[in-house]
């Protein structure tokens, strides 16, 4: 099945430092993404489960809820196959075979450029 070459345009971010999060949207919007955030992974799935039309994922690890970050993204990888999946973190070192479905690991902190070129290389 071939890949959609394009970039994706609606991006949830999850993070609950809420400055990491603001910072991380700003930077997605500038670059012209729609953009939702959420705090938690909780939040996350229930934004996921009532929304549409995302197609990637920015997610923080360690946070506080019934799931952290890995858990999110090995939910998303089985549920919404189709969208892209970024981890990040500030406090653990991951490589990206150990994210779900052909996503990227980006270690913080992180520039734009790091960032876009994250959302773009997942699968």
């Amino acid at each position: 099945m071939p890949q959609d070459p394009s970039p994706p345009r609606s991006i949830l971010v999850v993070e609950d430092d809420c400055i990491v999060r603001l910072v991380a949207a700003g930077m997605l919007e500038d670059a012209g993404f729609s953009v939702l955030e959420a705090g938690t992974a909780d939040e996350a799935m229930t934004i996921l489960e009532d929304t549409p039309g995302i197609t990637a994922l920015v997610t923080d690890i360690d946070m506080p809820g019934t799931l952290d970050g890995l858990a999110l993204a090995d939910r998303v990888s089985a549920r919404w196959p189709h969208i892209r999946l970024v981890v990040t973190s500030g406090g653990r070192d991951l490589r990206d075979a150990d994210v779900p479905d052909d996503g990227r690991f980006l270690p913080k902190p992180y520039r734009r450029s790091q960032l876009l070129k994250a959302i773009e290389a997942a699968a």
